[in-house]
């Protein structure tokens, strides 16, 4: 069974945003999924394509205008 957790980086910069991302992700099993906000432009360019390289799937749930809400599955 899979667990969800949350994380709020809005206002995070880059590359901070991507370490605490990759860091949550290590605390979790494979499987879980780990909802992520953070803002538009470089942190979301940078962010997404970094952890579908570390072996992550990566879904955008919601764009703002502002931000986006992403649902990472743990790749393990």
């Amino acid at each position: 069974m899979s667990t969800t957790h949350s994380l709020d980086l809005r206002g995070t910069p880059c590359p901070v945003n991507f370490i605490r991302c990759k860091l949550a992700l290590e605390a979790l099993q494979s499987g879980d999924q780990l909802v992520v906000q953070l803002d538009r432009g470089e942190p979301e360019e940078m962010v997404v394509p970094g952890l579908r390289d570390a072996g992550h799937e990566v879904e955008v749930m919601t764009r703002e205008s502002a931000w986006v809400a992403l649902a990472i599955t743990c790749g393990g």
